[in-house]
């Protein structure tokens, strides 16, 4: 027991280097890892594996020789008697034999202490191996320190290694992408040249065809320049024959103004010897019922163009015998017959409007009873045709016709167009649809030293065509005042106006000239007694009575030269002064029915007007500055 109590330490020593040789059993499995990694350098794998070579040979007597210690052989034990040991422990001996049971135990001293000697020599090898152990182990981890040392100083290379492969790897990178950048460039750079050499060889071609162009322009531009000189010398002939033309147009310009001066004169001059003054009777021709009625004019005959007779056959005063018929001859300027057409009658009254441009204030009125055709005279039928248009809208024609010939010989010409009519002996502005309430039209001069007159409120147009006209005379024609009466179904009430001023200009010669076209659509004059008239229609038929009595009366005042005119006796003699005094020119047309049962209208309208047609009013001036 006491050699088992002497073992105890022993076993405990063995713990402990058993716990060293596990821990150094794990050393192989290091050694594989190290090897195995292909980060550690190759020098330090190299080592390692001849630090394990030297580790697995067997020892040597340099070995030996360096610990310092034999190394202690195995201890074979004796042999201990199997047959003692299983009598020992198989056969049980007696109560009684002690004698036995002391040789059994003698026995099993002698077995314990065969063991204790083998366990004591076992011991002590192992002390000595251990030792052995020890030193190796010291040894070990050294070479371990050293061998940490070295991966501790192989890893941080490794680390730089690492981090200097990722800045390569980076840089690789860099240098790929710039690789690749580089390649497009060369590529874009080879598409360029490409480009650029196709474009080349097109300059090369283009080159060549400019120079043959080159060639070819100069050989143009010679013959060009010779053609100069040769066009240079026939300019300056040119340039002489221009002068010498300007020089003759100049020349001409100064003839055809005088001519045009003198035409004018002379235009004036045939219109003196006509008369300032002039009468055209007009015979309408038979319409609806009327030929009907009448199948031919039997009580009217035209001897010529410039005379009319009218023919009253009285009976007696028993009935029974008809007296020769009464003839009332008239003589007038002009007389046209039912045939005659709108254009023929203003190819008379053309000249007539020629004036006004001329500078001549010119005024133009027809007259004549209701229904004796008028309005059909001044302004054609409702629905106007070129054939129908009456004297108003064919004058403006010539004028603006006359004027773009004008235009040619440095005249310029402005227009300003009014259209009124006088109801009742009140002022109404045609051209305003719906006239204001209170609004009073008055008949003023211009200025205190001007014979120019002008109507308060009333509204003046400028225009400049024939067709701004021709919409005037249409809103006119809708505003104007119409009534029934006994003798017509559609009598015009009032006396329309319409007056175009003219302002023209030669700035070369430095010529003004001014003038005012007057057109007048006379009310129509009727027998009161004829007409039937009450009322409102009445007192109309007075005042147009009037007014035309007084227009009578201021022609003969003019003629007769009496120092007094009656102008402000009535509103359309006050308004057309200008235009009836002996510094104008005036026609009248005196319209005339068909119908014999207007005879009596018609002798007095003929009588009236041959009344007229004497008069003599002096020579007209032009208002020319």
């Amino acid at each position: 027991m006491e050699q088992l109590l002497q073992l105890s330490p022993l076993m405990a020593g063995r713990s402990d280097d058993d716990k060293t040789v596990k821990a150094n059993s794990n050393l192989p499995m290091l050694k594989k890892r190290i090897l195995s990694d292909e980060n550690i350098p190759q020098s330090a794998v190299k080592r390692l594996r001849d630090n394990g070579a030297a580790s697995t040979r067997p020892k040597l007597a340099t070995d030996i020789a360096a610990t310092g210690r034999k190394p202690v052989p195995a201890v074979v034990p004796a042999t201990v008697s199997k047959t003692a040991l299983s009598v020992v422990v198989s056969k049980k001996r007696p109560g009684w034999d002690l004698k036995g049971q002391v040789a059994d135990m003698q026995e099993k001293v002698s077995v314990y202490k065969g063991k204790m000697h083998y366990l004591t020599e076992l011991n002590r090898s192992l002390q000595e191996e251990l030792e052995l152990v020890k030193s190796h182990l010291k040894n070990s981890k050294a070479e371990a320190f050293n061998a940490h040392q070295q991966i501790s100083a192989k890893d941080l290379e490794v680390k730089t290694l690492l981090a200097v492969q990722q800045d390569l790897n980076t840089e690789l990178q860099k240098s790929k992408t710039e690789l690749l950048n580089v390649k497009l460039d060369r590529d874009n750079f080879f598409n360029v040249c490409n480009t650029q050499k196709e474009d080349l060889d097109g300059l090369r071609a283009t080159k060549q065809n400019l120079s043959n162009l080159l060639e070819l322009k100069e050989g143009q531009i010679q013959v060009t320049e010779a053609n100069l000189s040769q066009a240079m010398h026939e300019l300056e002939q040119l340039r002489i024959q221009v002068a010498d033309l300007k020089a003759e147009t100049a020349r001409q310009a100064d003839e055809l103004c005088a001519q045009e001066m003198q035409r004018r004169k002379l235009h004036n001059i045939i219109q003196e010897l006509k008369g300032n003054i002039r009468v055209f009777c007009r015979v309408r021709p038979l319409i609806g019922v009327e030929k009907e009625k009448y199948e031919q004019i039997e009580h009217i005959s035209f001897q010529d163009d410039r005379s009319i007779i009218l023919y009253k056959v009285e009976e007696s005063h028993t009935g029974r015998e008809r007296k020769e018929a009464v003839k009332y001859h008239f003589d007038f300027d002009c007389v046209f017959q039912p045939t005659a057409t709108q254009e023929i009658i203003f190819e008379e009254l053309s000249l007539l409007v020629q004036s006004a441009l001329d500078g001549y204030h010119v005024c133009i009125f027809a007259y004549g009873q209701t229904g004796s055709g008028k309005t059909y005279t001044m302004e054609g039928p409702d629905i106007v045709t070129l054939d129908t248009m009456g004297m108003i809208p064919r004058a403006v024609g010539q004028i603006f016709k006359r004027v773009d010939e004008l235009k040619n010989k440095g005249w310029k010409y402005s227009f300003t167009a009014s259209f009124i009519e006088i109801y009742n002996e009140t002022i109404r502005d045609l051209l305003v649809s719906k006239p204001e309430k209170n609004v009073e039209y008055e008949i003023k001069r211009v200025s205190q030293t001007s014979e120019e007159l002008y109507v308060t409120n009333l509204k003046y147009k400028t225009v400049t065509s024939e067709e701004e006209v021709h919409r005037l005379l249409q809103i006119a024609r809708t505003n104007r005042s119409v009534a029934k009466t006994a003798i017509n179904d559609r009598s015009s009430r009032s006396h329309s106006v319409f007056q175009l001023k003219i302002a023209g200009r030669h700035e070369d010669r430095d010529l003004n000239a001014s003038s005012v076209l007057s057109l007048v659509d006379l009310a129509g004059s009727e027998r009161l007694d004829k007409s039937l008239s009450t009322g409102e229609r009445l007192r109309e038929a007075q005042a147009i009575n009037t007014s035309l009595s007084t227009l009578g009366l201021v022609i003969t005042s003019i003629s007769n030269k009496e120092s007094h005119i009656p102008f402000r006796n009535s509103k359309l003699t006050y308004l057309l002064q200008n235009s009836l005094g002996g510094n104008s020119k005036t026609l009248m047309f005196v319209n005339i029915s068909p119908c014999e049962e207007n005879f009596s209208e018609s002798l007095n309208s003929l009588r009236f007007a041959s009344k007229v047609n004497e008069c003599v009013i002096g020579t007209a001036h032009a208002n020319r500055r």
